[in-house]
């Protein structure tokens, strides 16, 4: 059993933790099963060299966004569950990493914590394998390492573990060659979780909804990267800002708009995400909005982004 589990005493009791917790396919299952049925397995030997092409483009070595900002409500988890169904669309393969105790991009793309044993609790403290913890979603192409409950203690609970703002990067290690993007929904904080977040990604996307408080707070995001740069993860950048929330009708929007592009610049995406009675429902049907509405202009925004991020098709 993993350090720290109930069976061999070690570690605080936690509330929602389950004794003798398994993977969903037995403790005695085959290397490289739980990849199979996910499809995430190595490319079949004999194929043809347009199919091995076409195979590795596929996968490659992911981009894994942290999608940041402490700031509540600027649109985080929206943009990681409709930037995440756009891209599948178009084809890519996408991981969504919930890392926020409230669970609302597992909530959003209609799957429910009572439908599976493990999350991402029991990757950040108990060392499970994280592809024994990715769930497919109704969407071809995206899946979800869900977060339950659970992961409320966590914070508390990595104070003392070994290699703490670690964790989360040497777990994505294992599965970052069989996606195209990975997208990590961090909470909105700077604690132990964010920092893992960022630790493991390799760049950091922050919604900036298009309101008076906009930069607010920012600074202190833009610092909390810069030490997360020079003592853990040299290689993280911010390279996207996104702006969210935007109502054409006001001037205050299109000033916010300005400010941003002259503060960041080229690292300022020309989508712009408007606000939508469309992107505020969908998730109370478990769904991404280009799914719940396609033809919204939500779900028009997020596939534009998609394309903007991507360059296109798989």
């Amino acid at each position: 059993m993993p350090s720290g589990t109930p069976d061999d005493g070690v570690g605080p009791p936690t509330r929602g933790r389950r004794a003798h917790r398994r993977s969903r396919f037995g403790s005695a299952r085959k290397p490289g099963r739980r990849r199979k049925e996910l499809g995430i397995a190595d490319a079949p030997t004999g194929e043809t060299r347009e199919a091995t092409r076409l195979h590795r483009r596929r996968r490659g070595s992911a981009r894994l966004f942290a999608v940041a900002n402490q700031k509540g409500g600027v649109g985080k988890t929206t943009t990681t569950v409709n930037l995440g169904a756009a891209l599948a669309e178009l084809g890519w393969r996408v991981l969504i990493v919930d890392l926020d105790p409230q669970g609302n991009a597992t909530t959003g793309l209609g799957v429910e914590a009572r439908n599976f044993d493990n999350s991402i609790y029991d990757v950040l403290l108990h060392d499970f394998p994280i592809e024994d913890c990715i769930e497919p979603t109704e969407l071809k192409n995206l899946f979800l390492v869900p977060a339950t409950i659970d992961l409320a203690g966590a914070e508390i609970e990595l104070v003392s573990a070994m290699s703490r703002e670690l964790r989360l990067r040497r777990a994505v290690e294992a599965v970052v060659d069989d996606f195209a993007f990975i997208l990590i929904d961090c909470p909105p904080s700077l604690g132990l979780l964010t920092v893992n977040g960022l630790a493991a990604a390799t760049e950091v996307l922050v919604p900036i909804q298009c309101e008076y408080y906009a930069l607010e707070g920012l600074g202190q995001l833009l610092r909390s990267v810069e030490l997360v740069r020079a003592n853990l993860n040299p290689t993280l950048d911010l390279s996207t800002i996104l702006l969210t929330m935007y109502d054409g009708r006001t001037k205050l929007a299109d000033q916010v708009v300005g400010e941003v592009r002259r503060h960041f610049g080229d690292k300022v995406c020309q989508t712009v995400i408007p606000r939508s009675v469309r992107l505020s429902e969908a998730p109370s049907f478990g769904q991404p909005v280009t799914v719940h509405d396609p033809h919204s202009t939500g779900a028009v925004a997020y596939r534009a982004l998609a394309e903007e991020l991507s360059g296109g098709t798989a």
